[in-house]
């Protein structure tokens, strides 16, 4: 179990037990989780049969014989990149994590990305001193069973009842508001509070959490030499200094950065269109990463894991490269066919119509996330898999057992426990209505459908 105070310590995949690492070793940074920083952004997992473990530790034995690095050195140098935020008091009264029964419990980690102008490459349109807020957020879940994950997007425009944000001390930084915008909670109390705002709203645990900030981004995208996009036609927003020529191609620095912040102008023109991009980015990203252009490459895979770990803010279950290779081994058996991207279910919100408030089906998948069960279909419908992502070719069909395009989950194998909430579902027995056991994930018919397609225009994707 998770210690309450310490996101991370001493979970599954991440244990502490055994190392004697100094949270001062050299050029390590330590942080309250509430203050400003510079930050990290969790990289997507890994492809069937490859693990990031493996490529970290082929990486490390090919740079030491082919240029004699020392090992003991690069590992001090990729463990001094770190920037480490201690939650301590900051975090409060923690949520307990739901006891699967199993060997192993689900892990949930916090994605922020920082939308700060401030530090060294984040002044990017000329906004600076504006304070910071969480510009993207998402939780990542890995089951139990270590054959699913799913990465869930939070609008920033969502509005929720915000907990009270606490100092380091403990002491109230804020008093807790009814219906506030999402992203507030970062810019009052910093990772901290956004964490006490996702175990409050959802009743998930929250066991690691990463910051990334614009710089940050930046350098993992040019360290991998770029991403591939598809952009369905020219982009042009010179209110933000944003311009993007139509087709298929890599982009990096600037233009990578843009392409996940355009939203004026673009699609529908709401945050909504942009969390799909970026979801999408974060998909080809991790299709770049594992690539037999990168793996072959011990350079760029050297590049890349230097502007990782330079980029990130972490917690003190991963504080270094030891505990984040552990945590990356977890996902070792995880095809991208098994790994997906959705947006909490969301409406307008009648009140105004330049925010969003979760839709009644937001609880179900809150629900099944805390209790560690298979999304189905009707939840799923939206979601991005990182095996086939918008624009490129169909996927080769899946192997090894694995769920064929648009699935990964059957809703047969849901528990039947009954569930603690019995307003959690309509059916309310926490297992699903019919129409869900009806239709498991992966079942649908071949390609996106109408509703599906419209979807995606509206996003600025390519179908």
């Amino acid at each position: 179990m998770t210690d309450p105070q310490h996101p991370g310590a001493g979970s599954d995949g991440a244990s502490t037990s055994g190392e004697s690492e100094s949270p001062s070793a050299p050029g390590r940074t330590v942080r309250r989780a509430e203050s400003r920083v510079k930050g990290g952004k969790r990289r997507a997992p890994t492809r069937t049969r490859r693990t990031v473990a493996t490529v970290v530790i082929s990486t490390l034995v090919a740079v030491a014989m082919v240029s004699g690095l020392s090992m003991a050195y690069f590992y001090r140098h990729l463990t001094g990149n770190l920037t480490v935020l201690e939650g301590g008091a900051a975090l409060g009264d923690r949520v307990e994590k739901f006891d699967t029964g199993g060997p192993k419990e689900p892990l949930n980690i916090l994605v922020m990305g920082s939308d700060s102008r401030d530090g060294e490459g984040n002044d990017i349109d000329g906004l600076t001193g504006g304070g910071e807020r969480s510009d993207t957020t998402i939780l990542v879940h890995l089951s139990a069973d270590r054959e699913h994950a799913y990465g869930i997007s939070i609008p920033r425009d969502s509005m929720v009842d915000r907990p009270e944000c606490l100092d380091d001390n403990g002491d109230q930084l804020s008093p807790e508001a009814d219906n506030q915008m999402w992203n507030a909670a970062f810019a009052l109390g910093g990772p901290a509070c956004t964490i006490r705002q996702v175990e409050a709203t959802t009743g998930v645990s929250v066991d690691h959490f990463v910051v990334v900030d614009f710089n940050g981004f930046k350098g993992m995208v040019d360290a991998l030499g770029g991403v591939e996009v598809c952009i369905p036609e020219t982009w042009d927003d010179p209110a933000h200094d944003i311009y993007l020529e139509e087709g298929t191609r890599k982009i990096s620095g600037k233009e990578a950065l843009n392409y996940v912040r355009v939203r004026y102008g673009i699609g529908d023109g709401t945050d909504l269109g942009r969390l799909k991009r970026q979801q999408a980015f974060v998909g080809s990203m991790a299709h770049q990463v594992l690539s037999s252009d990168t793996l072959a490459n011990p350079v760029k895979v050297t590049r890349f894991l230097s502007a990782v770990t330079d980029s990130l803010a972490v917690d003190e279950g991963i504080s270094n490269v030891t505990r984040m290779g552990k945590l990356a081994y977890e996902f070792r058996n995880i095809g991208l066919d098994r790994i997906k991207f959705l947006t909490v279910p969301w409406m307008w919100d009648p009140e105004d119509p330049n925010r969003v408030i979760w839709a009644p089906e937001a609880k179900r998948v809150w629900q099944k996330i805390k209790r560690d069960q298979p999304l189905p279909a009707r939840l799923t419908g939206d979601a991005i898999s990182v095996n086939t992502l918008p624009g490129t070719e169909e996927a080769k069909p899946a192997t090894d057992g694995a769920s064929p395009k648009g699935g990964g989950d059957e809703d047969s194998s849901e528990s039947t426990e009954p569930s603690d909430e019995s307003a959690e579902t309509e059916s309310g027995d926490g297992n699903g209505s019919a129409e869900e056991k009806a239709t498991p994930e992966g079942t649908s018919s071949d390609g996106p459908s109408e509703e599906e397609i419209a979807e995606l225009e509206s996003a600025g994707l390519c179908v």
